[in-house]
């Protein structure tokens, strides 16, 4: 049976130094066998502005972080999914990035953010990421990994059922979000992943940012993989203080053994709804 490693940390604007974290979370993650390690959305840094986020970001082929992160997967043997910045062809604008990587050092898959996130509370801040994000137009169909068919989202994708369902009608077993979710919307972390494991019959695995980046900006961590069947099999420790790992077992047997025993996706109706693919 393969493991999976699920990480948090709290990056900051210090590429140099959240490249040093996640390197080493790799090392720890293929120390303990994992065969994938699982990094949070935004790895690279965390900004303070929109000015400094366009200044730190790069194209993909001159990204300092994630030619480090390439490297590490690369010496240490393990599969990689991490979130990171890219420069986007919109003026003042970037794209936030989910980035497959094989045990080669190689892109396999990369996802770009489609729903962006926007919130308006009476206690909190009010923020609109299209306005510093270009937001990605297509879905990016499922990988093969050591671990299982893979389906690649990020964060706030994570409230929307429809890309879970469509990842899964094109054979994904293991859904993906690394994230950064706030405190304030931390109440529907769980809850959400969860819903997205059951409903789609599929282990979850969500990677997350920790603790407070900068002045503007926390983030709620408790990362954790979830099975099929909807149990929490591992979940990072809620601890800021230091990087956090959580590992355990993805067993696609026991995936084939609930998607039989409950036929869901094969008793759906499509004569009254359209099939999501």
């Amino acid at each position: 049976m393969n493991f999976a490693a699920v990480t948090q940390f709290c990056a900051t604007d210090n590429v140099e130094k959240n490249t040093k974290v996640c390197v080493d979370l790799i090392k720890q993650a293929a120390e303990h066998r994992a065969k994938m390690v699982f990094l949070p959305e935004s790895s690279d840094f965390m900004s303070s502005s929109q000015d400094q986020m366009l200044k730190l970001a790069a194209p993909l082929d001159s990204h300092a972080f994630l030619n480090n992160i390439r490297r590490a997967a690369k010496e240490h043997a393990i599969w990689v999914s991490v979130g990171v910045h890219e420069s986007s062809s919109e003026p003042k604008k970037v794209n936030n990035i989910h980035v497959i990587i094989n045990d080669k050092g190689d892109i396999v898959s990369i996802y770009r953010k489609t729903h962006m996130y926007s919130s308006d509370m009476n206690d909190g801040p009010t923020v609109d990421e299209s306005e510093s994000t270009t937001p990605g137009d297509e879905i990016t169909p499922p990988v093969d990994t050591p671990l299982g068919k893979m389906g690649s989202q990020i964060c706030y994708d994570l409230r929307y059922p429809e890309i879970s369902i469509k990842l899964r009608n094109k054979g994904a077993e293991i859904l993906t979000f690394p994230s950064a979710f706030t405190p304030k919307t931390g109440a529907h972390w769980e809850i959400l992943l969860r819903a997205r494991a059951v409903e789609n019959q599929a282990f979850v695995i969500a990677s997350g940012q920790i603790g407070q980046h900068n002045e503007k900006r926390e983030s709620f961590g408790h990362a954790m993989i979830v099975d099929p069947w909807g149990t929490v099999l591992a979940e990072c420790a809620d601890n800021a203080e230091i990087p956090g790992m959580a590992i355990a077992p993805i067993d696609i047997g026991y995936l084939k053994q609930i998607r039989k025993e409950q036929p869901v996706f094969e008793n759906r109706r499509y004569d009254l709804y359209p099939k999501i693919e």
